[in-house]
């Protein structure tokens, strides 16, 4: 698929929400891959086991847990900001209260530094307001999502199950607590991907599809765009709201 990167150039980033074992995580990567752009993810908690001077499992051991809620704020800060922070004490950052205006700060700081397509982190959210934002949700019915766990882990259905059950709950749980929205909202979102019957590289072709026509829309007024835009009226009263027969 041949994209338009003068287009694609305009936006800043892609914010993308999955289900757990839909293949979210393979699309993000092979999306930035694609683009050219920064991915920030997993990345995050390897250069920050490296900062910290810590080993990743200790450092995966925090993150998109809601234990390790401010730990995760400050990975994420080590990676955007590594020689203003490497040099400062992790307990220096440690603050319960400011968890949520420091994790919006480094989304938009991660926005801003543009070009970038960001896994998860109530990225959606955070970055609603911003046209030149595509906000990305892949979902997958349940037992396919088993297979992918199992397939992509090595592990049996009564693990992956286990798993997907664990970690579907804990984003769910971090959405509403923290910015009071539930990631299966539709409108979130400019695209809903079903990964059930679309292969990941047609998912990918999608998303990028739709980054260049979201972009090519940037030059018009909000108010100039929408499903009213060019379509003219009914000629006739529609036929969900005709009168009953007398």
């Amino acid at each position: 698929m041949n994209e338009d990167i003068n287009s694609i150039n305009r936006m800043r980033a892609i914010t993308l929400s999955r289900e757990y074992g839909s293949g979210g995580g393979e699309i993000a990567s092979r999306l930035a891959k694609r683009l050219g752009w920064d991915l920030i993810d997993h990345a995050i908690v390897e250069r920050t086991a490296l900062e910290l001077g810590t080993s990743t499992q200790e450092a995966e051991a925090h993150d998109e847990y809601t234990e390790g809620r401010v730990l995760r704020v400050l990975n994420s800060m080590l990676y955007l900001y590594p020689a203003s922070f490497a040099s400062a004490p992790p307990e220096a950052f440690l603050s319960d209260e400011d968890y949520r205006s420091v994790v919006n700060e480094i989304i938009r700081a991660a926005a801003a530094r543009g070009h970038v397509v960001i896994v998860g982190r109530a990225s959606q959210v955070i970055l609603a307001e911003l046209r030149d934002v595509l906000r990305v949700r892949i979902i997958a019915p349940f037992e396919k999502r088993v297979a992918y766990v199992m397939q992509r882990e090595g592990v049996d259905h009564h693990t992956a199950t286990s798993r997907i059950h664990t970690k579907d709950h804990e984003r769910a749980s971090y959405l509403e607590r923290e910015y009071h929205h539930h990631p299966d909202e539709a409108h979130l979102y400019d695209l809903v991907l079903n990964t059930s019957l679309l292969d990941l590289e047609s998912a990918v072709d999608i998303i990028c599809f739709t980054l260049q026509q979201k972009a090519k829309g940037l030059a018009t007024k909000t108010s100039e765009l929408g499903p009213a835009i060019g379509v003219s009226r009914y000629p006739g009263q529609p036929e969900d709201f005709r009168p009953p027969a007398r």
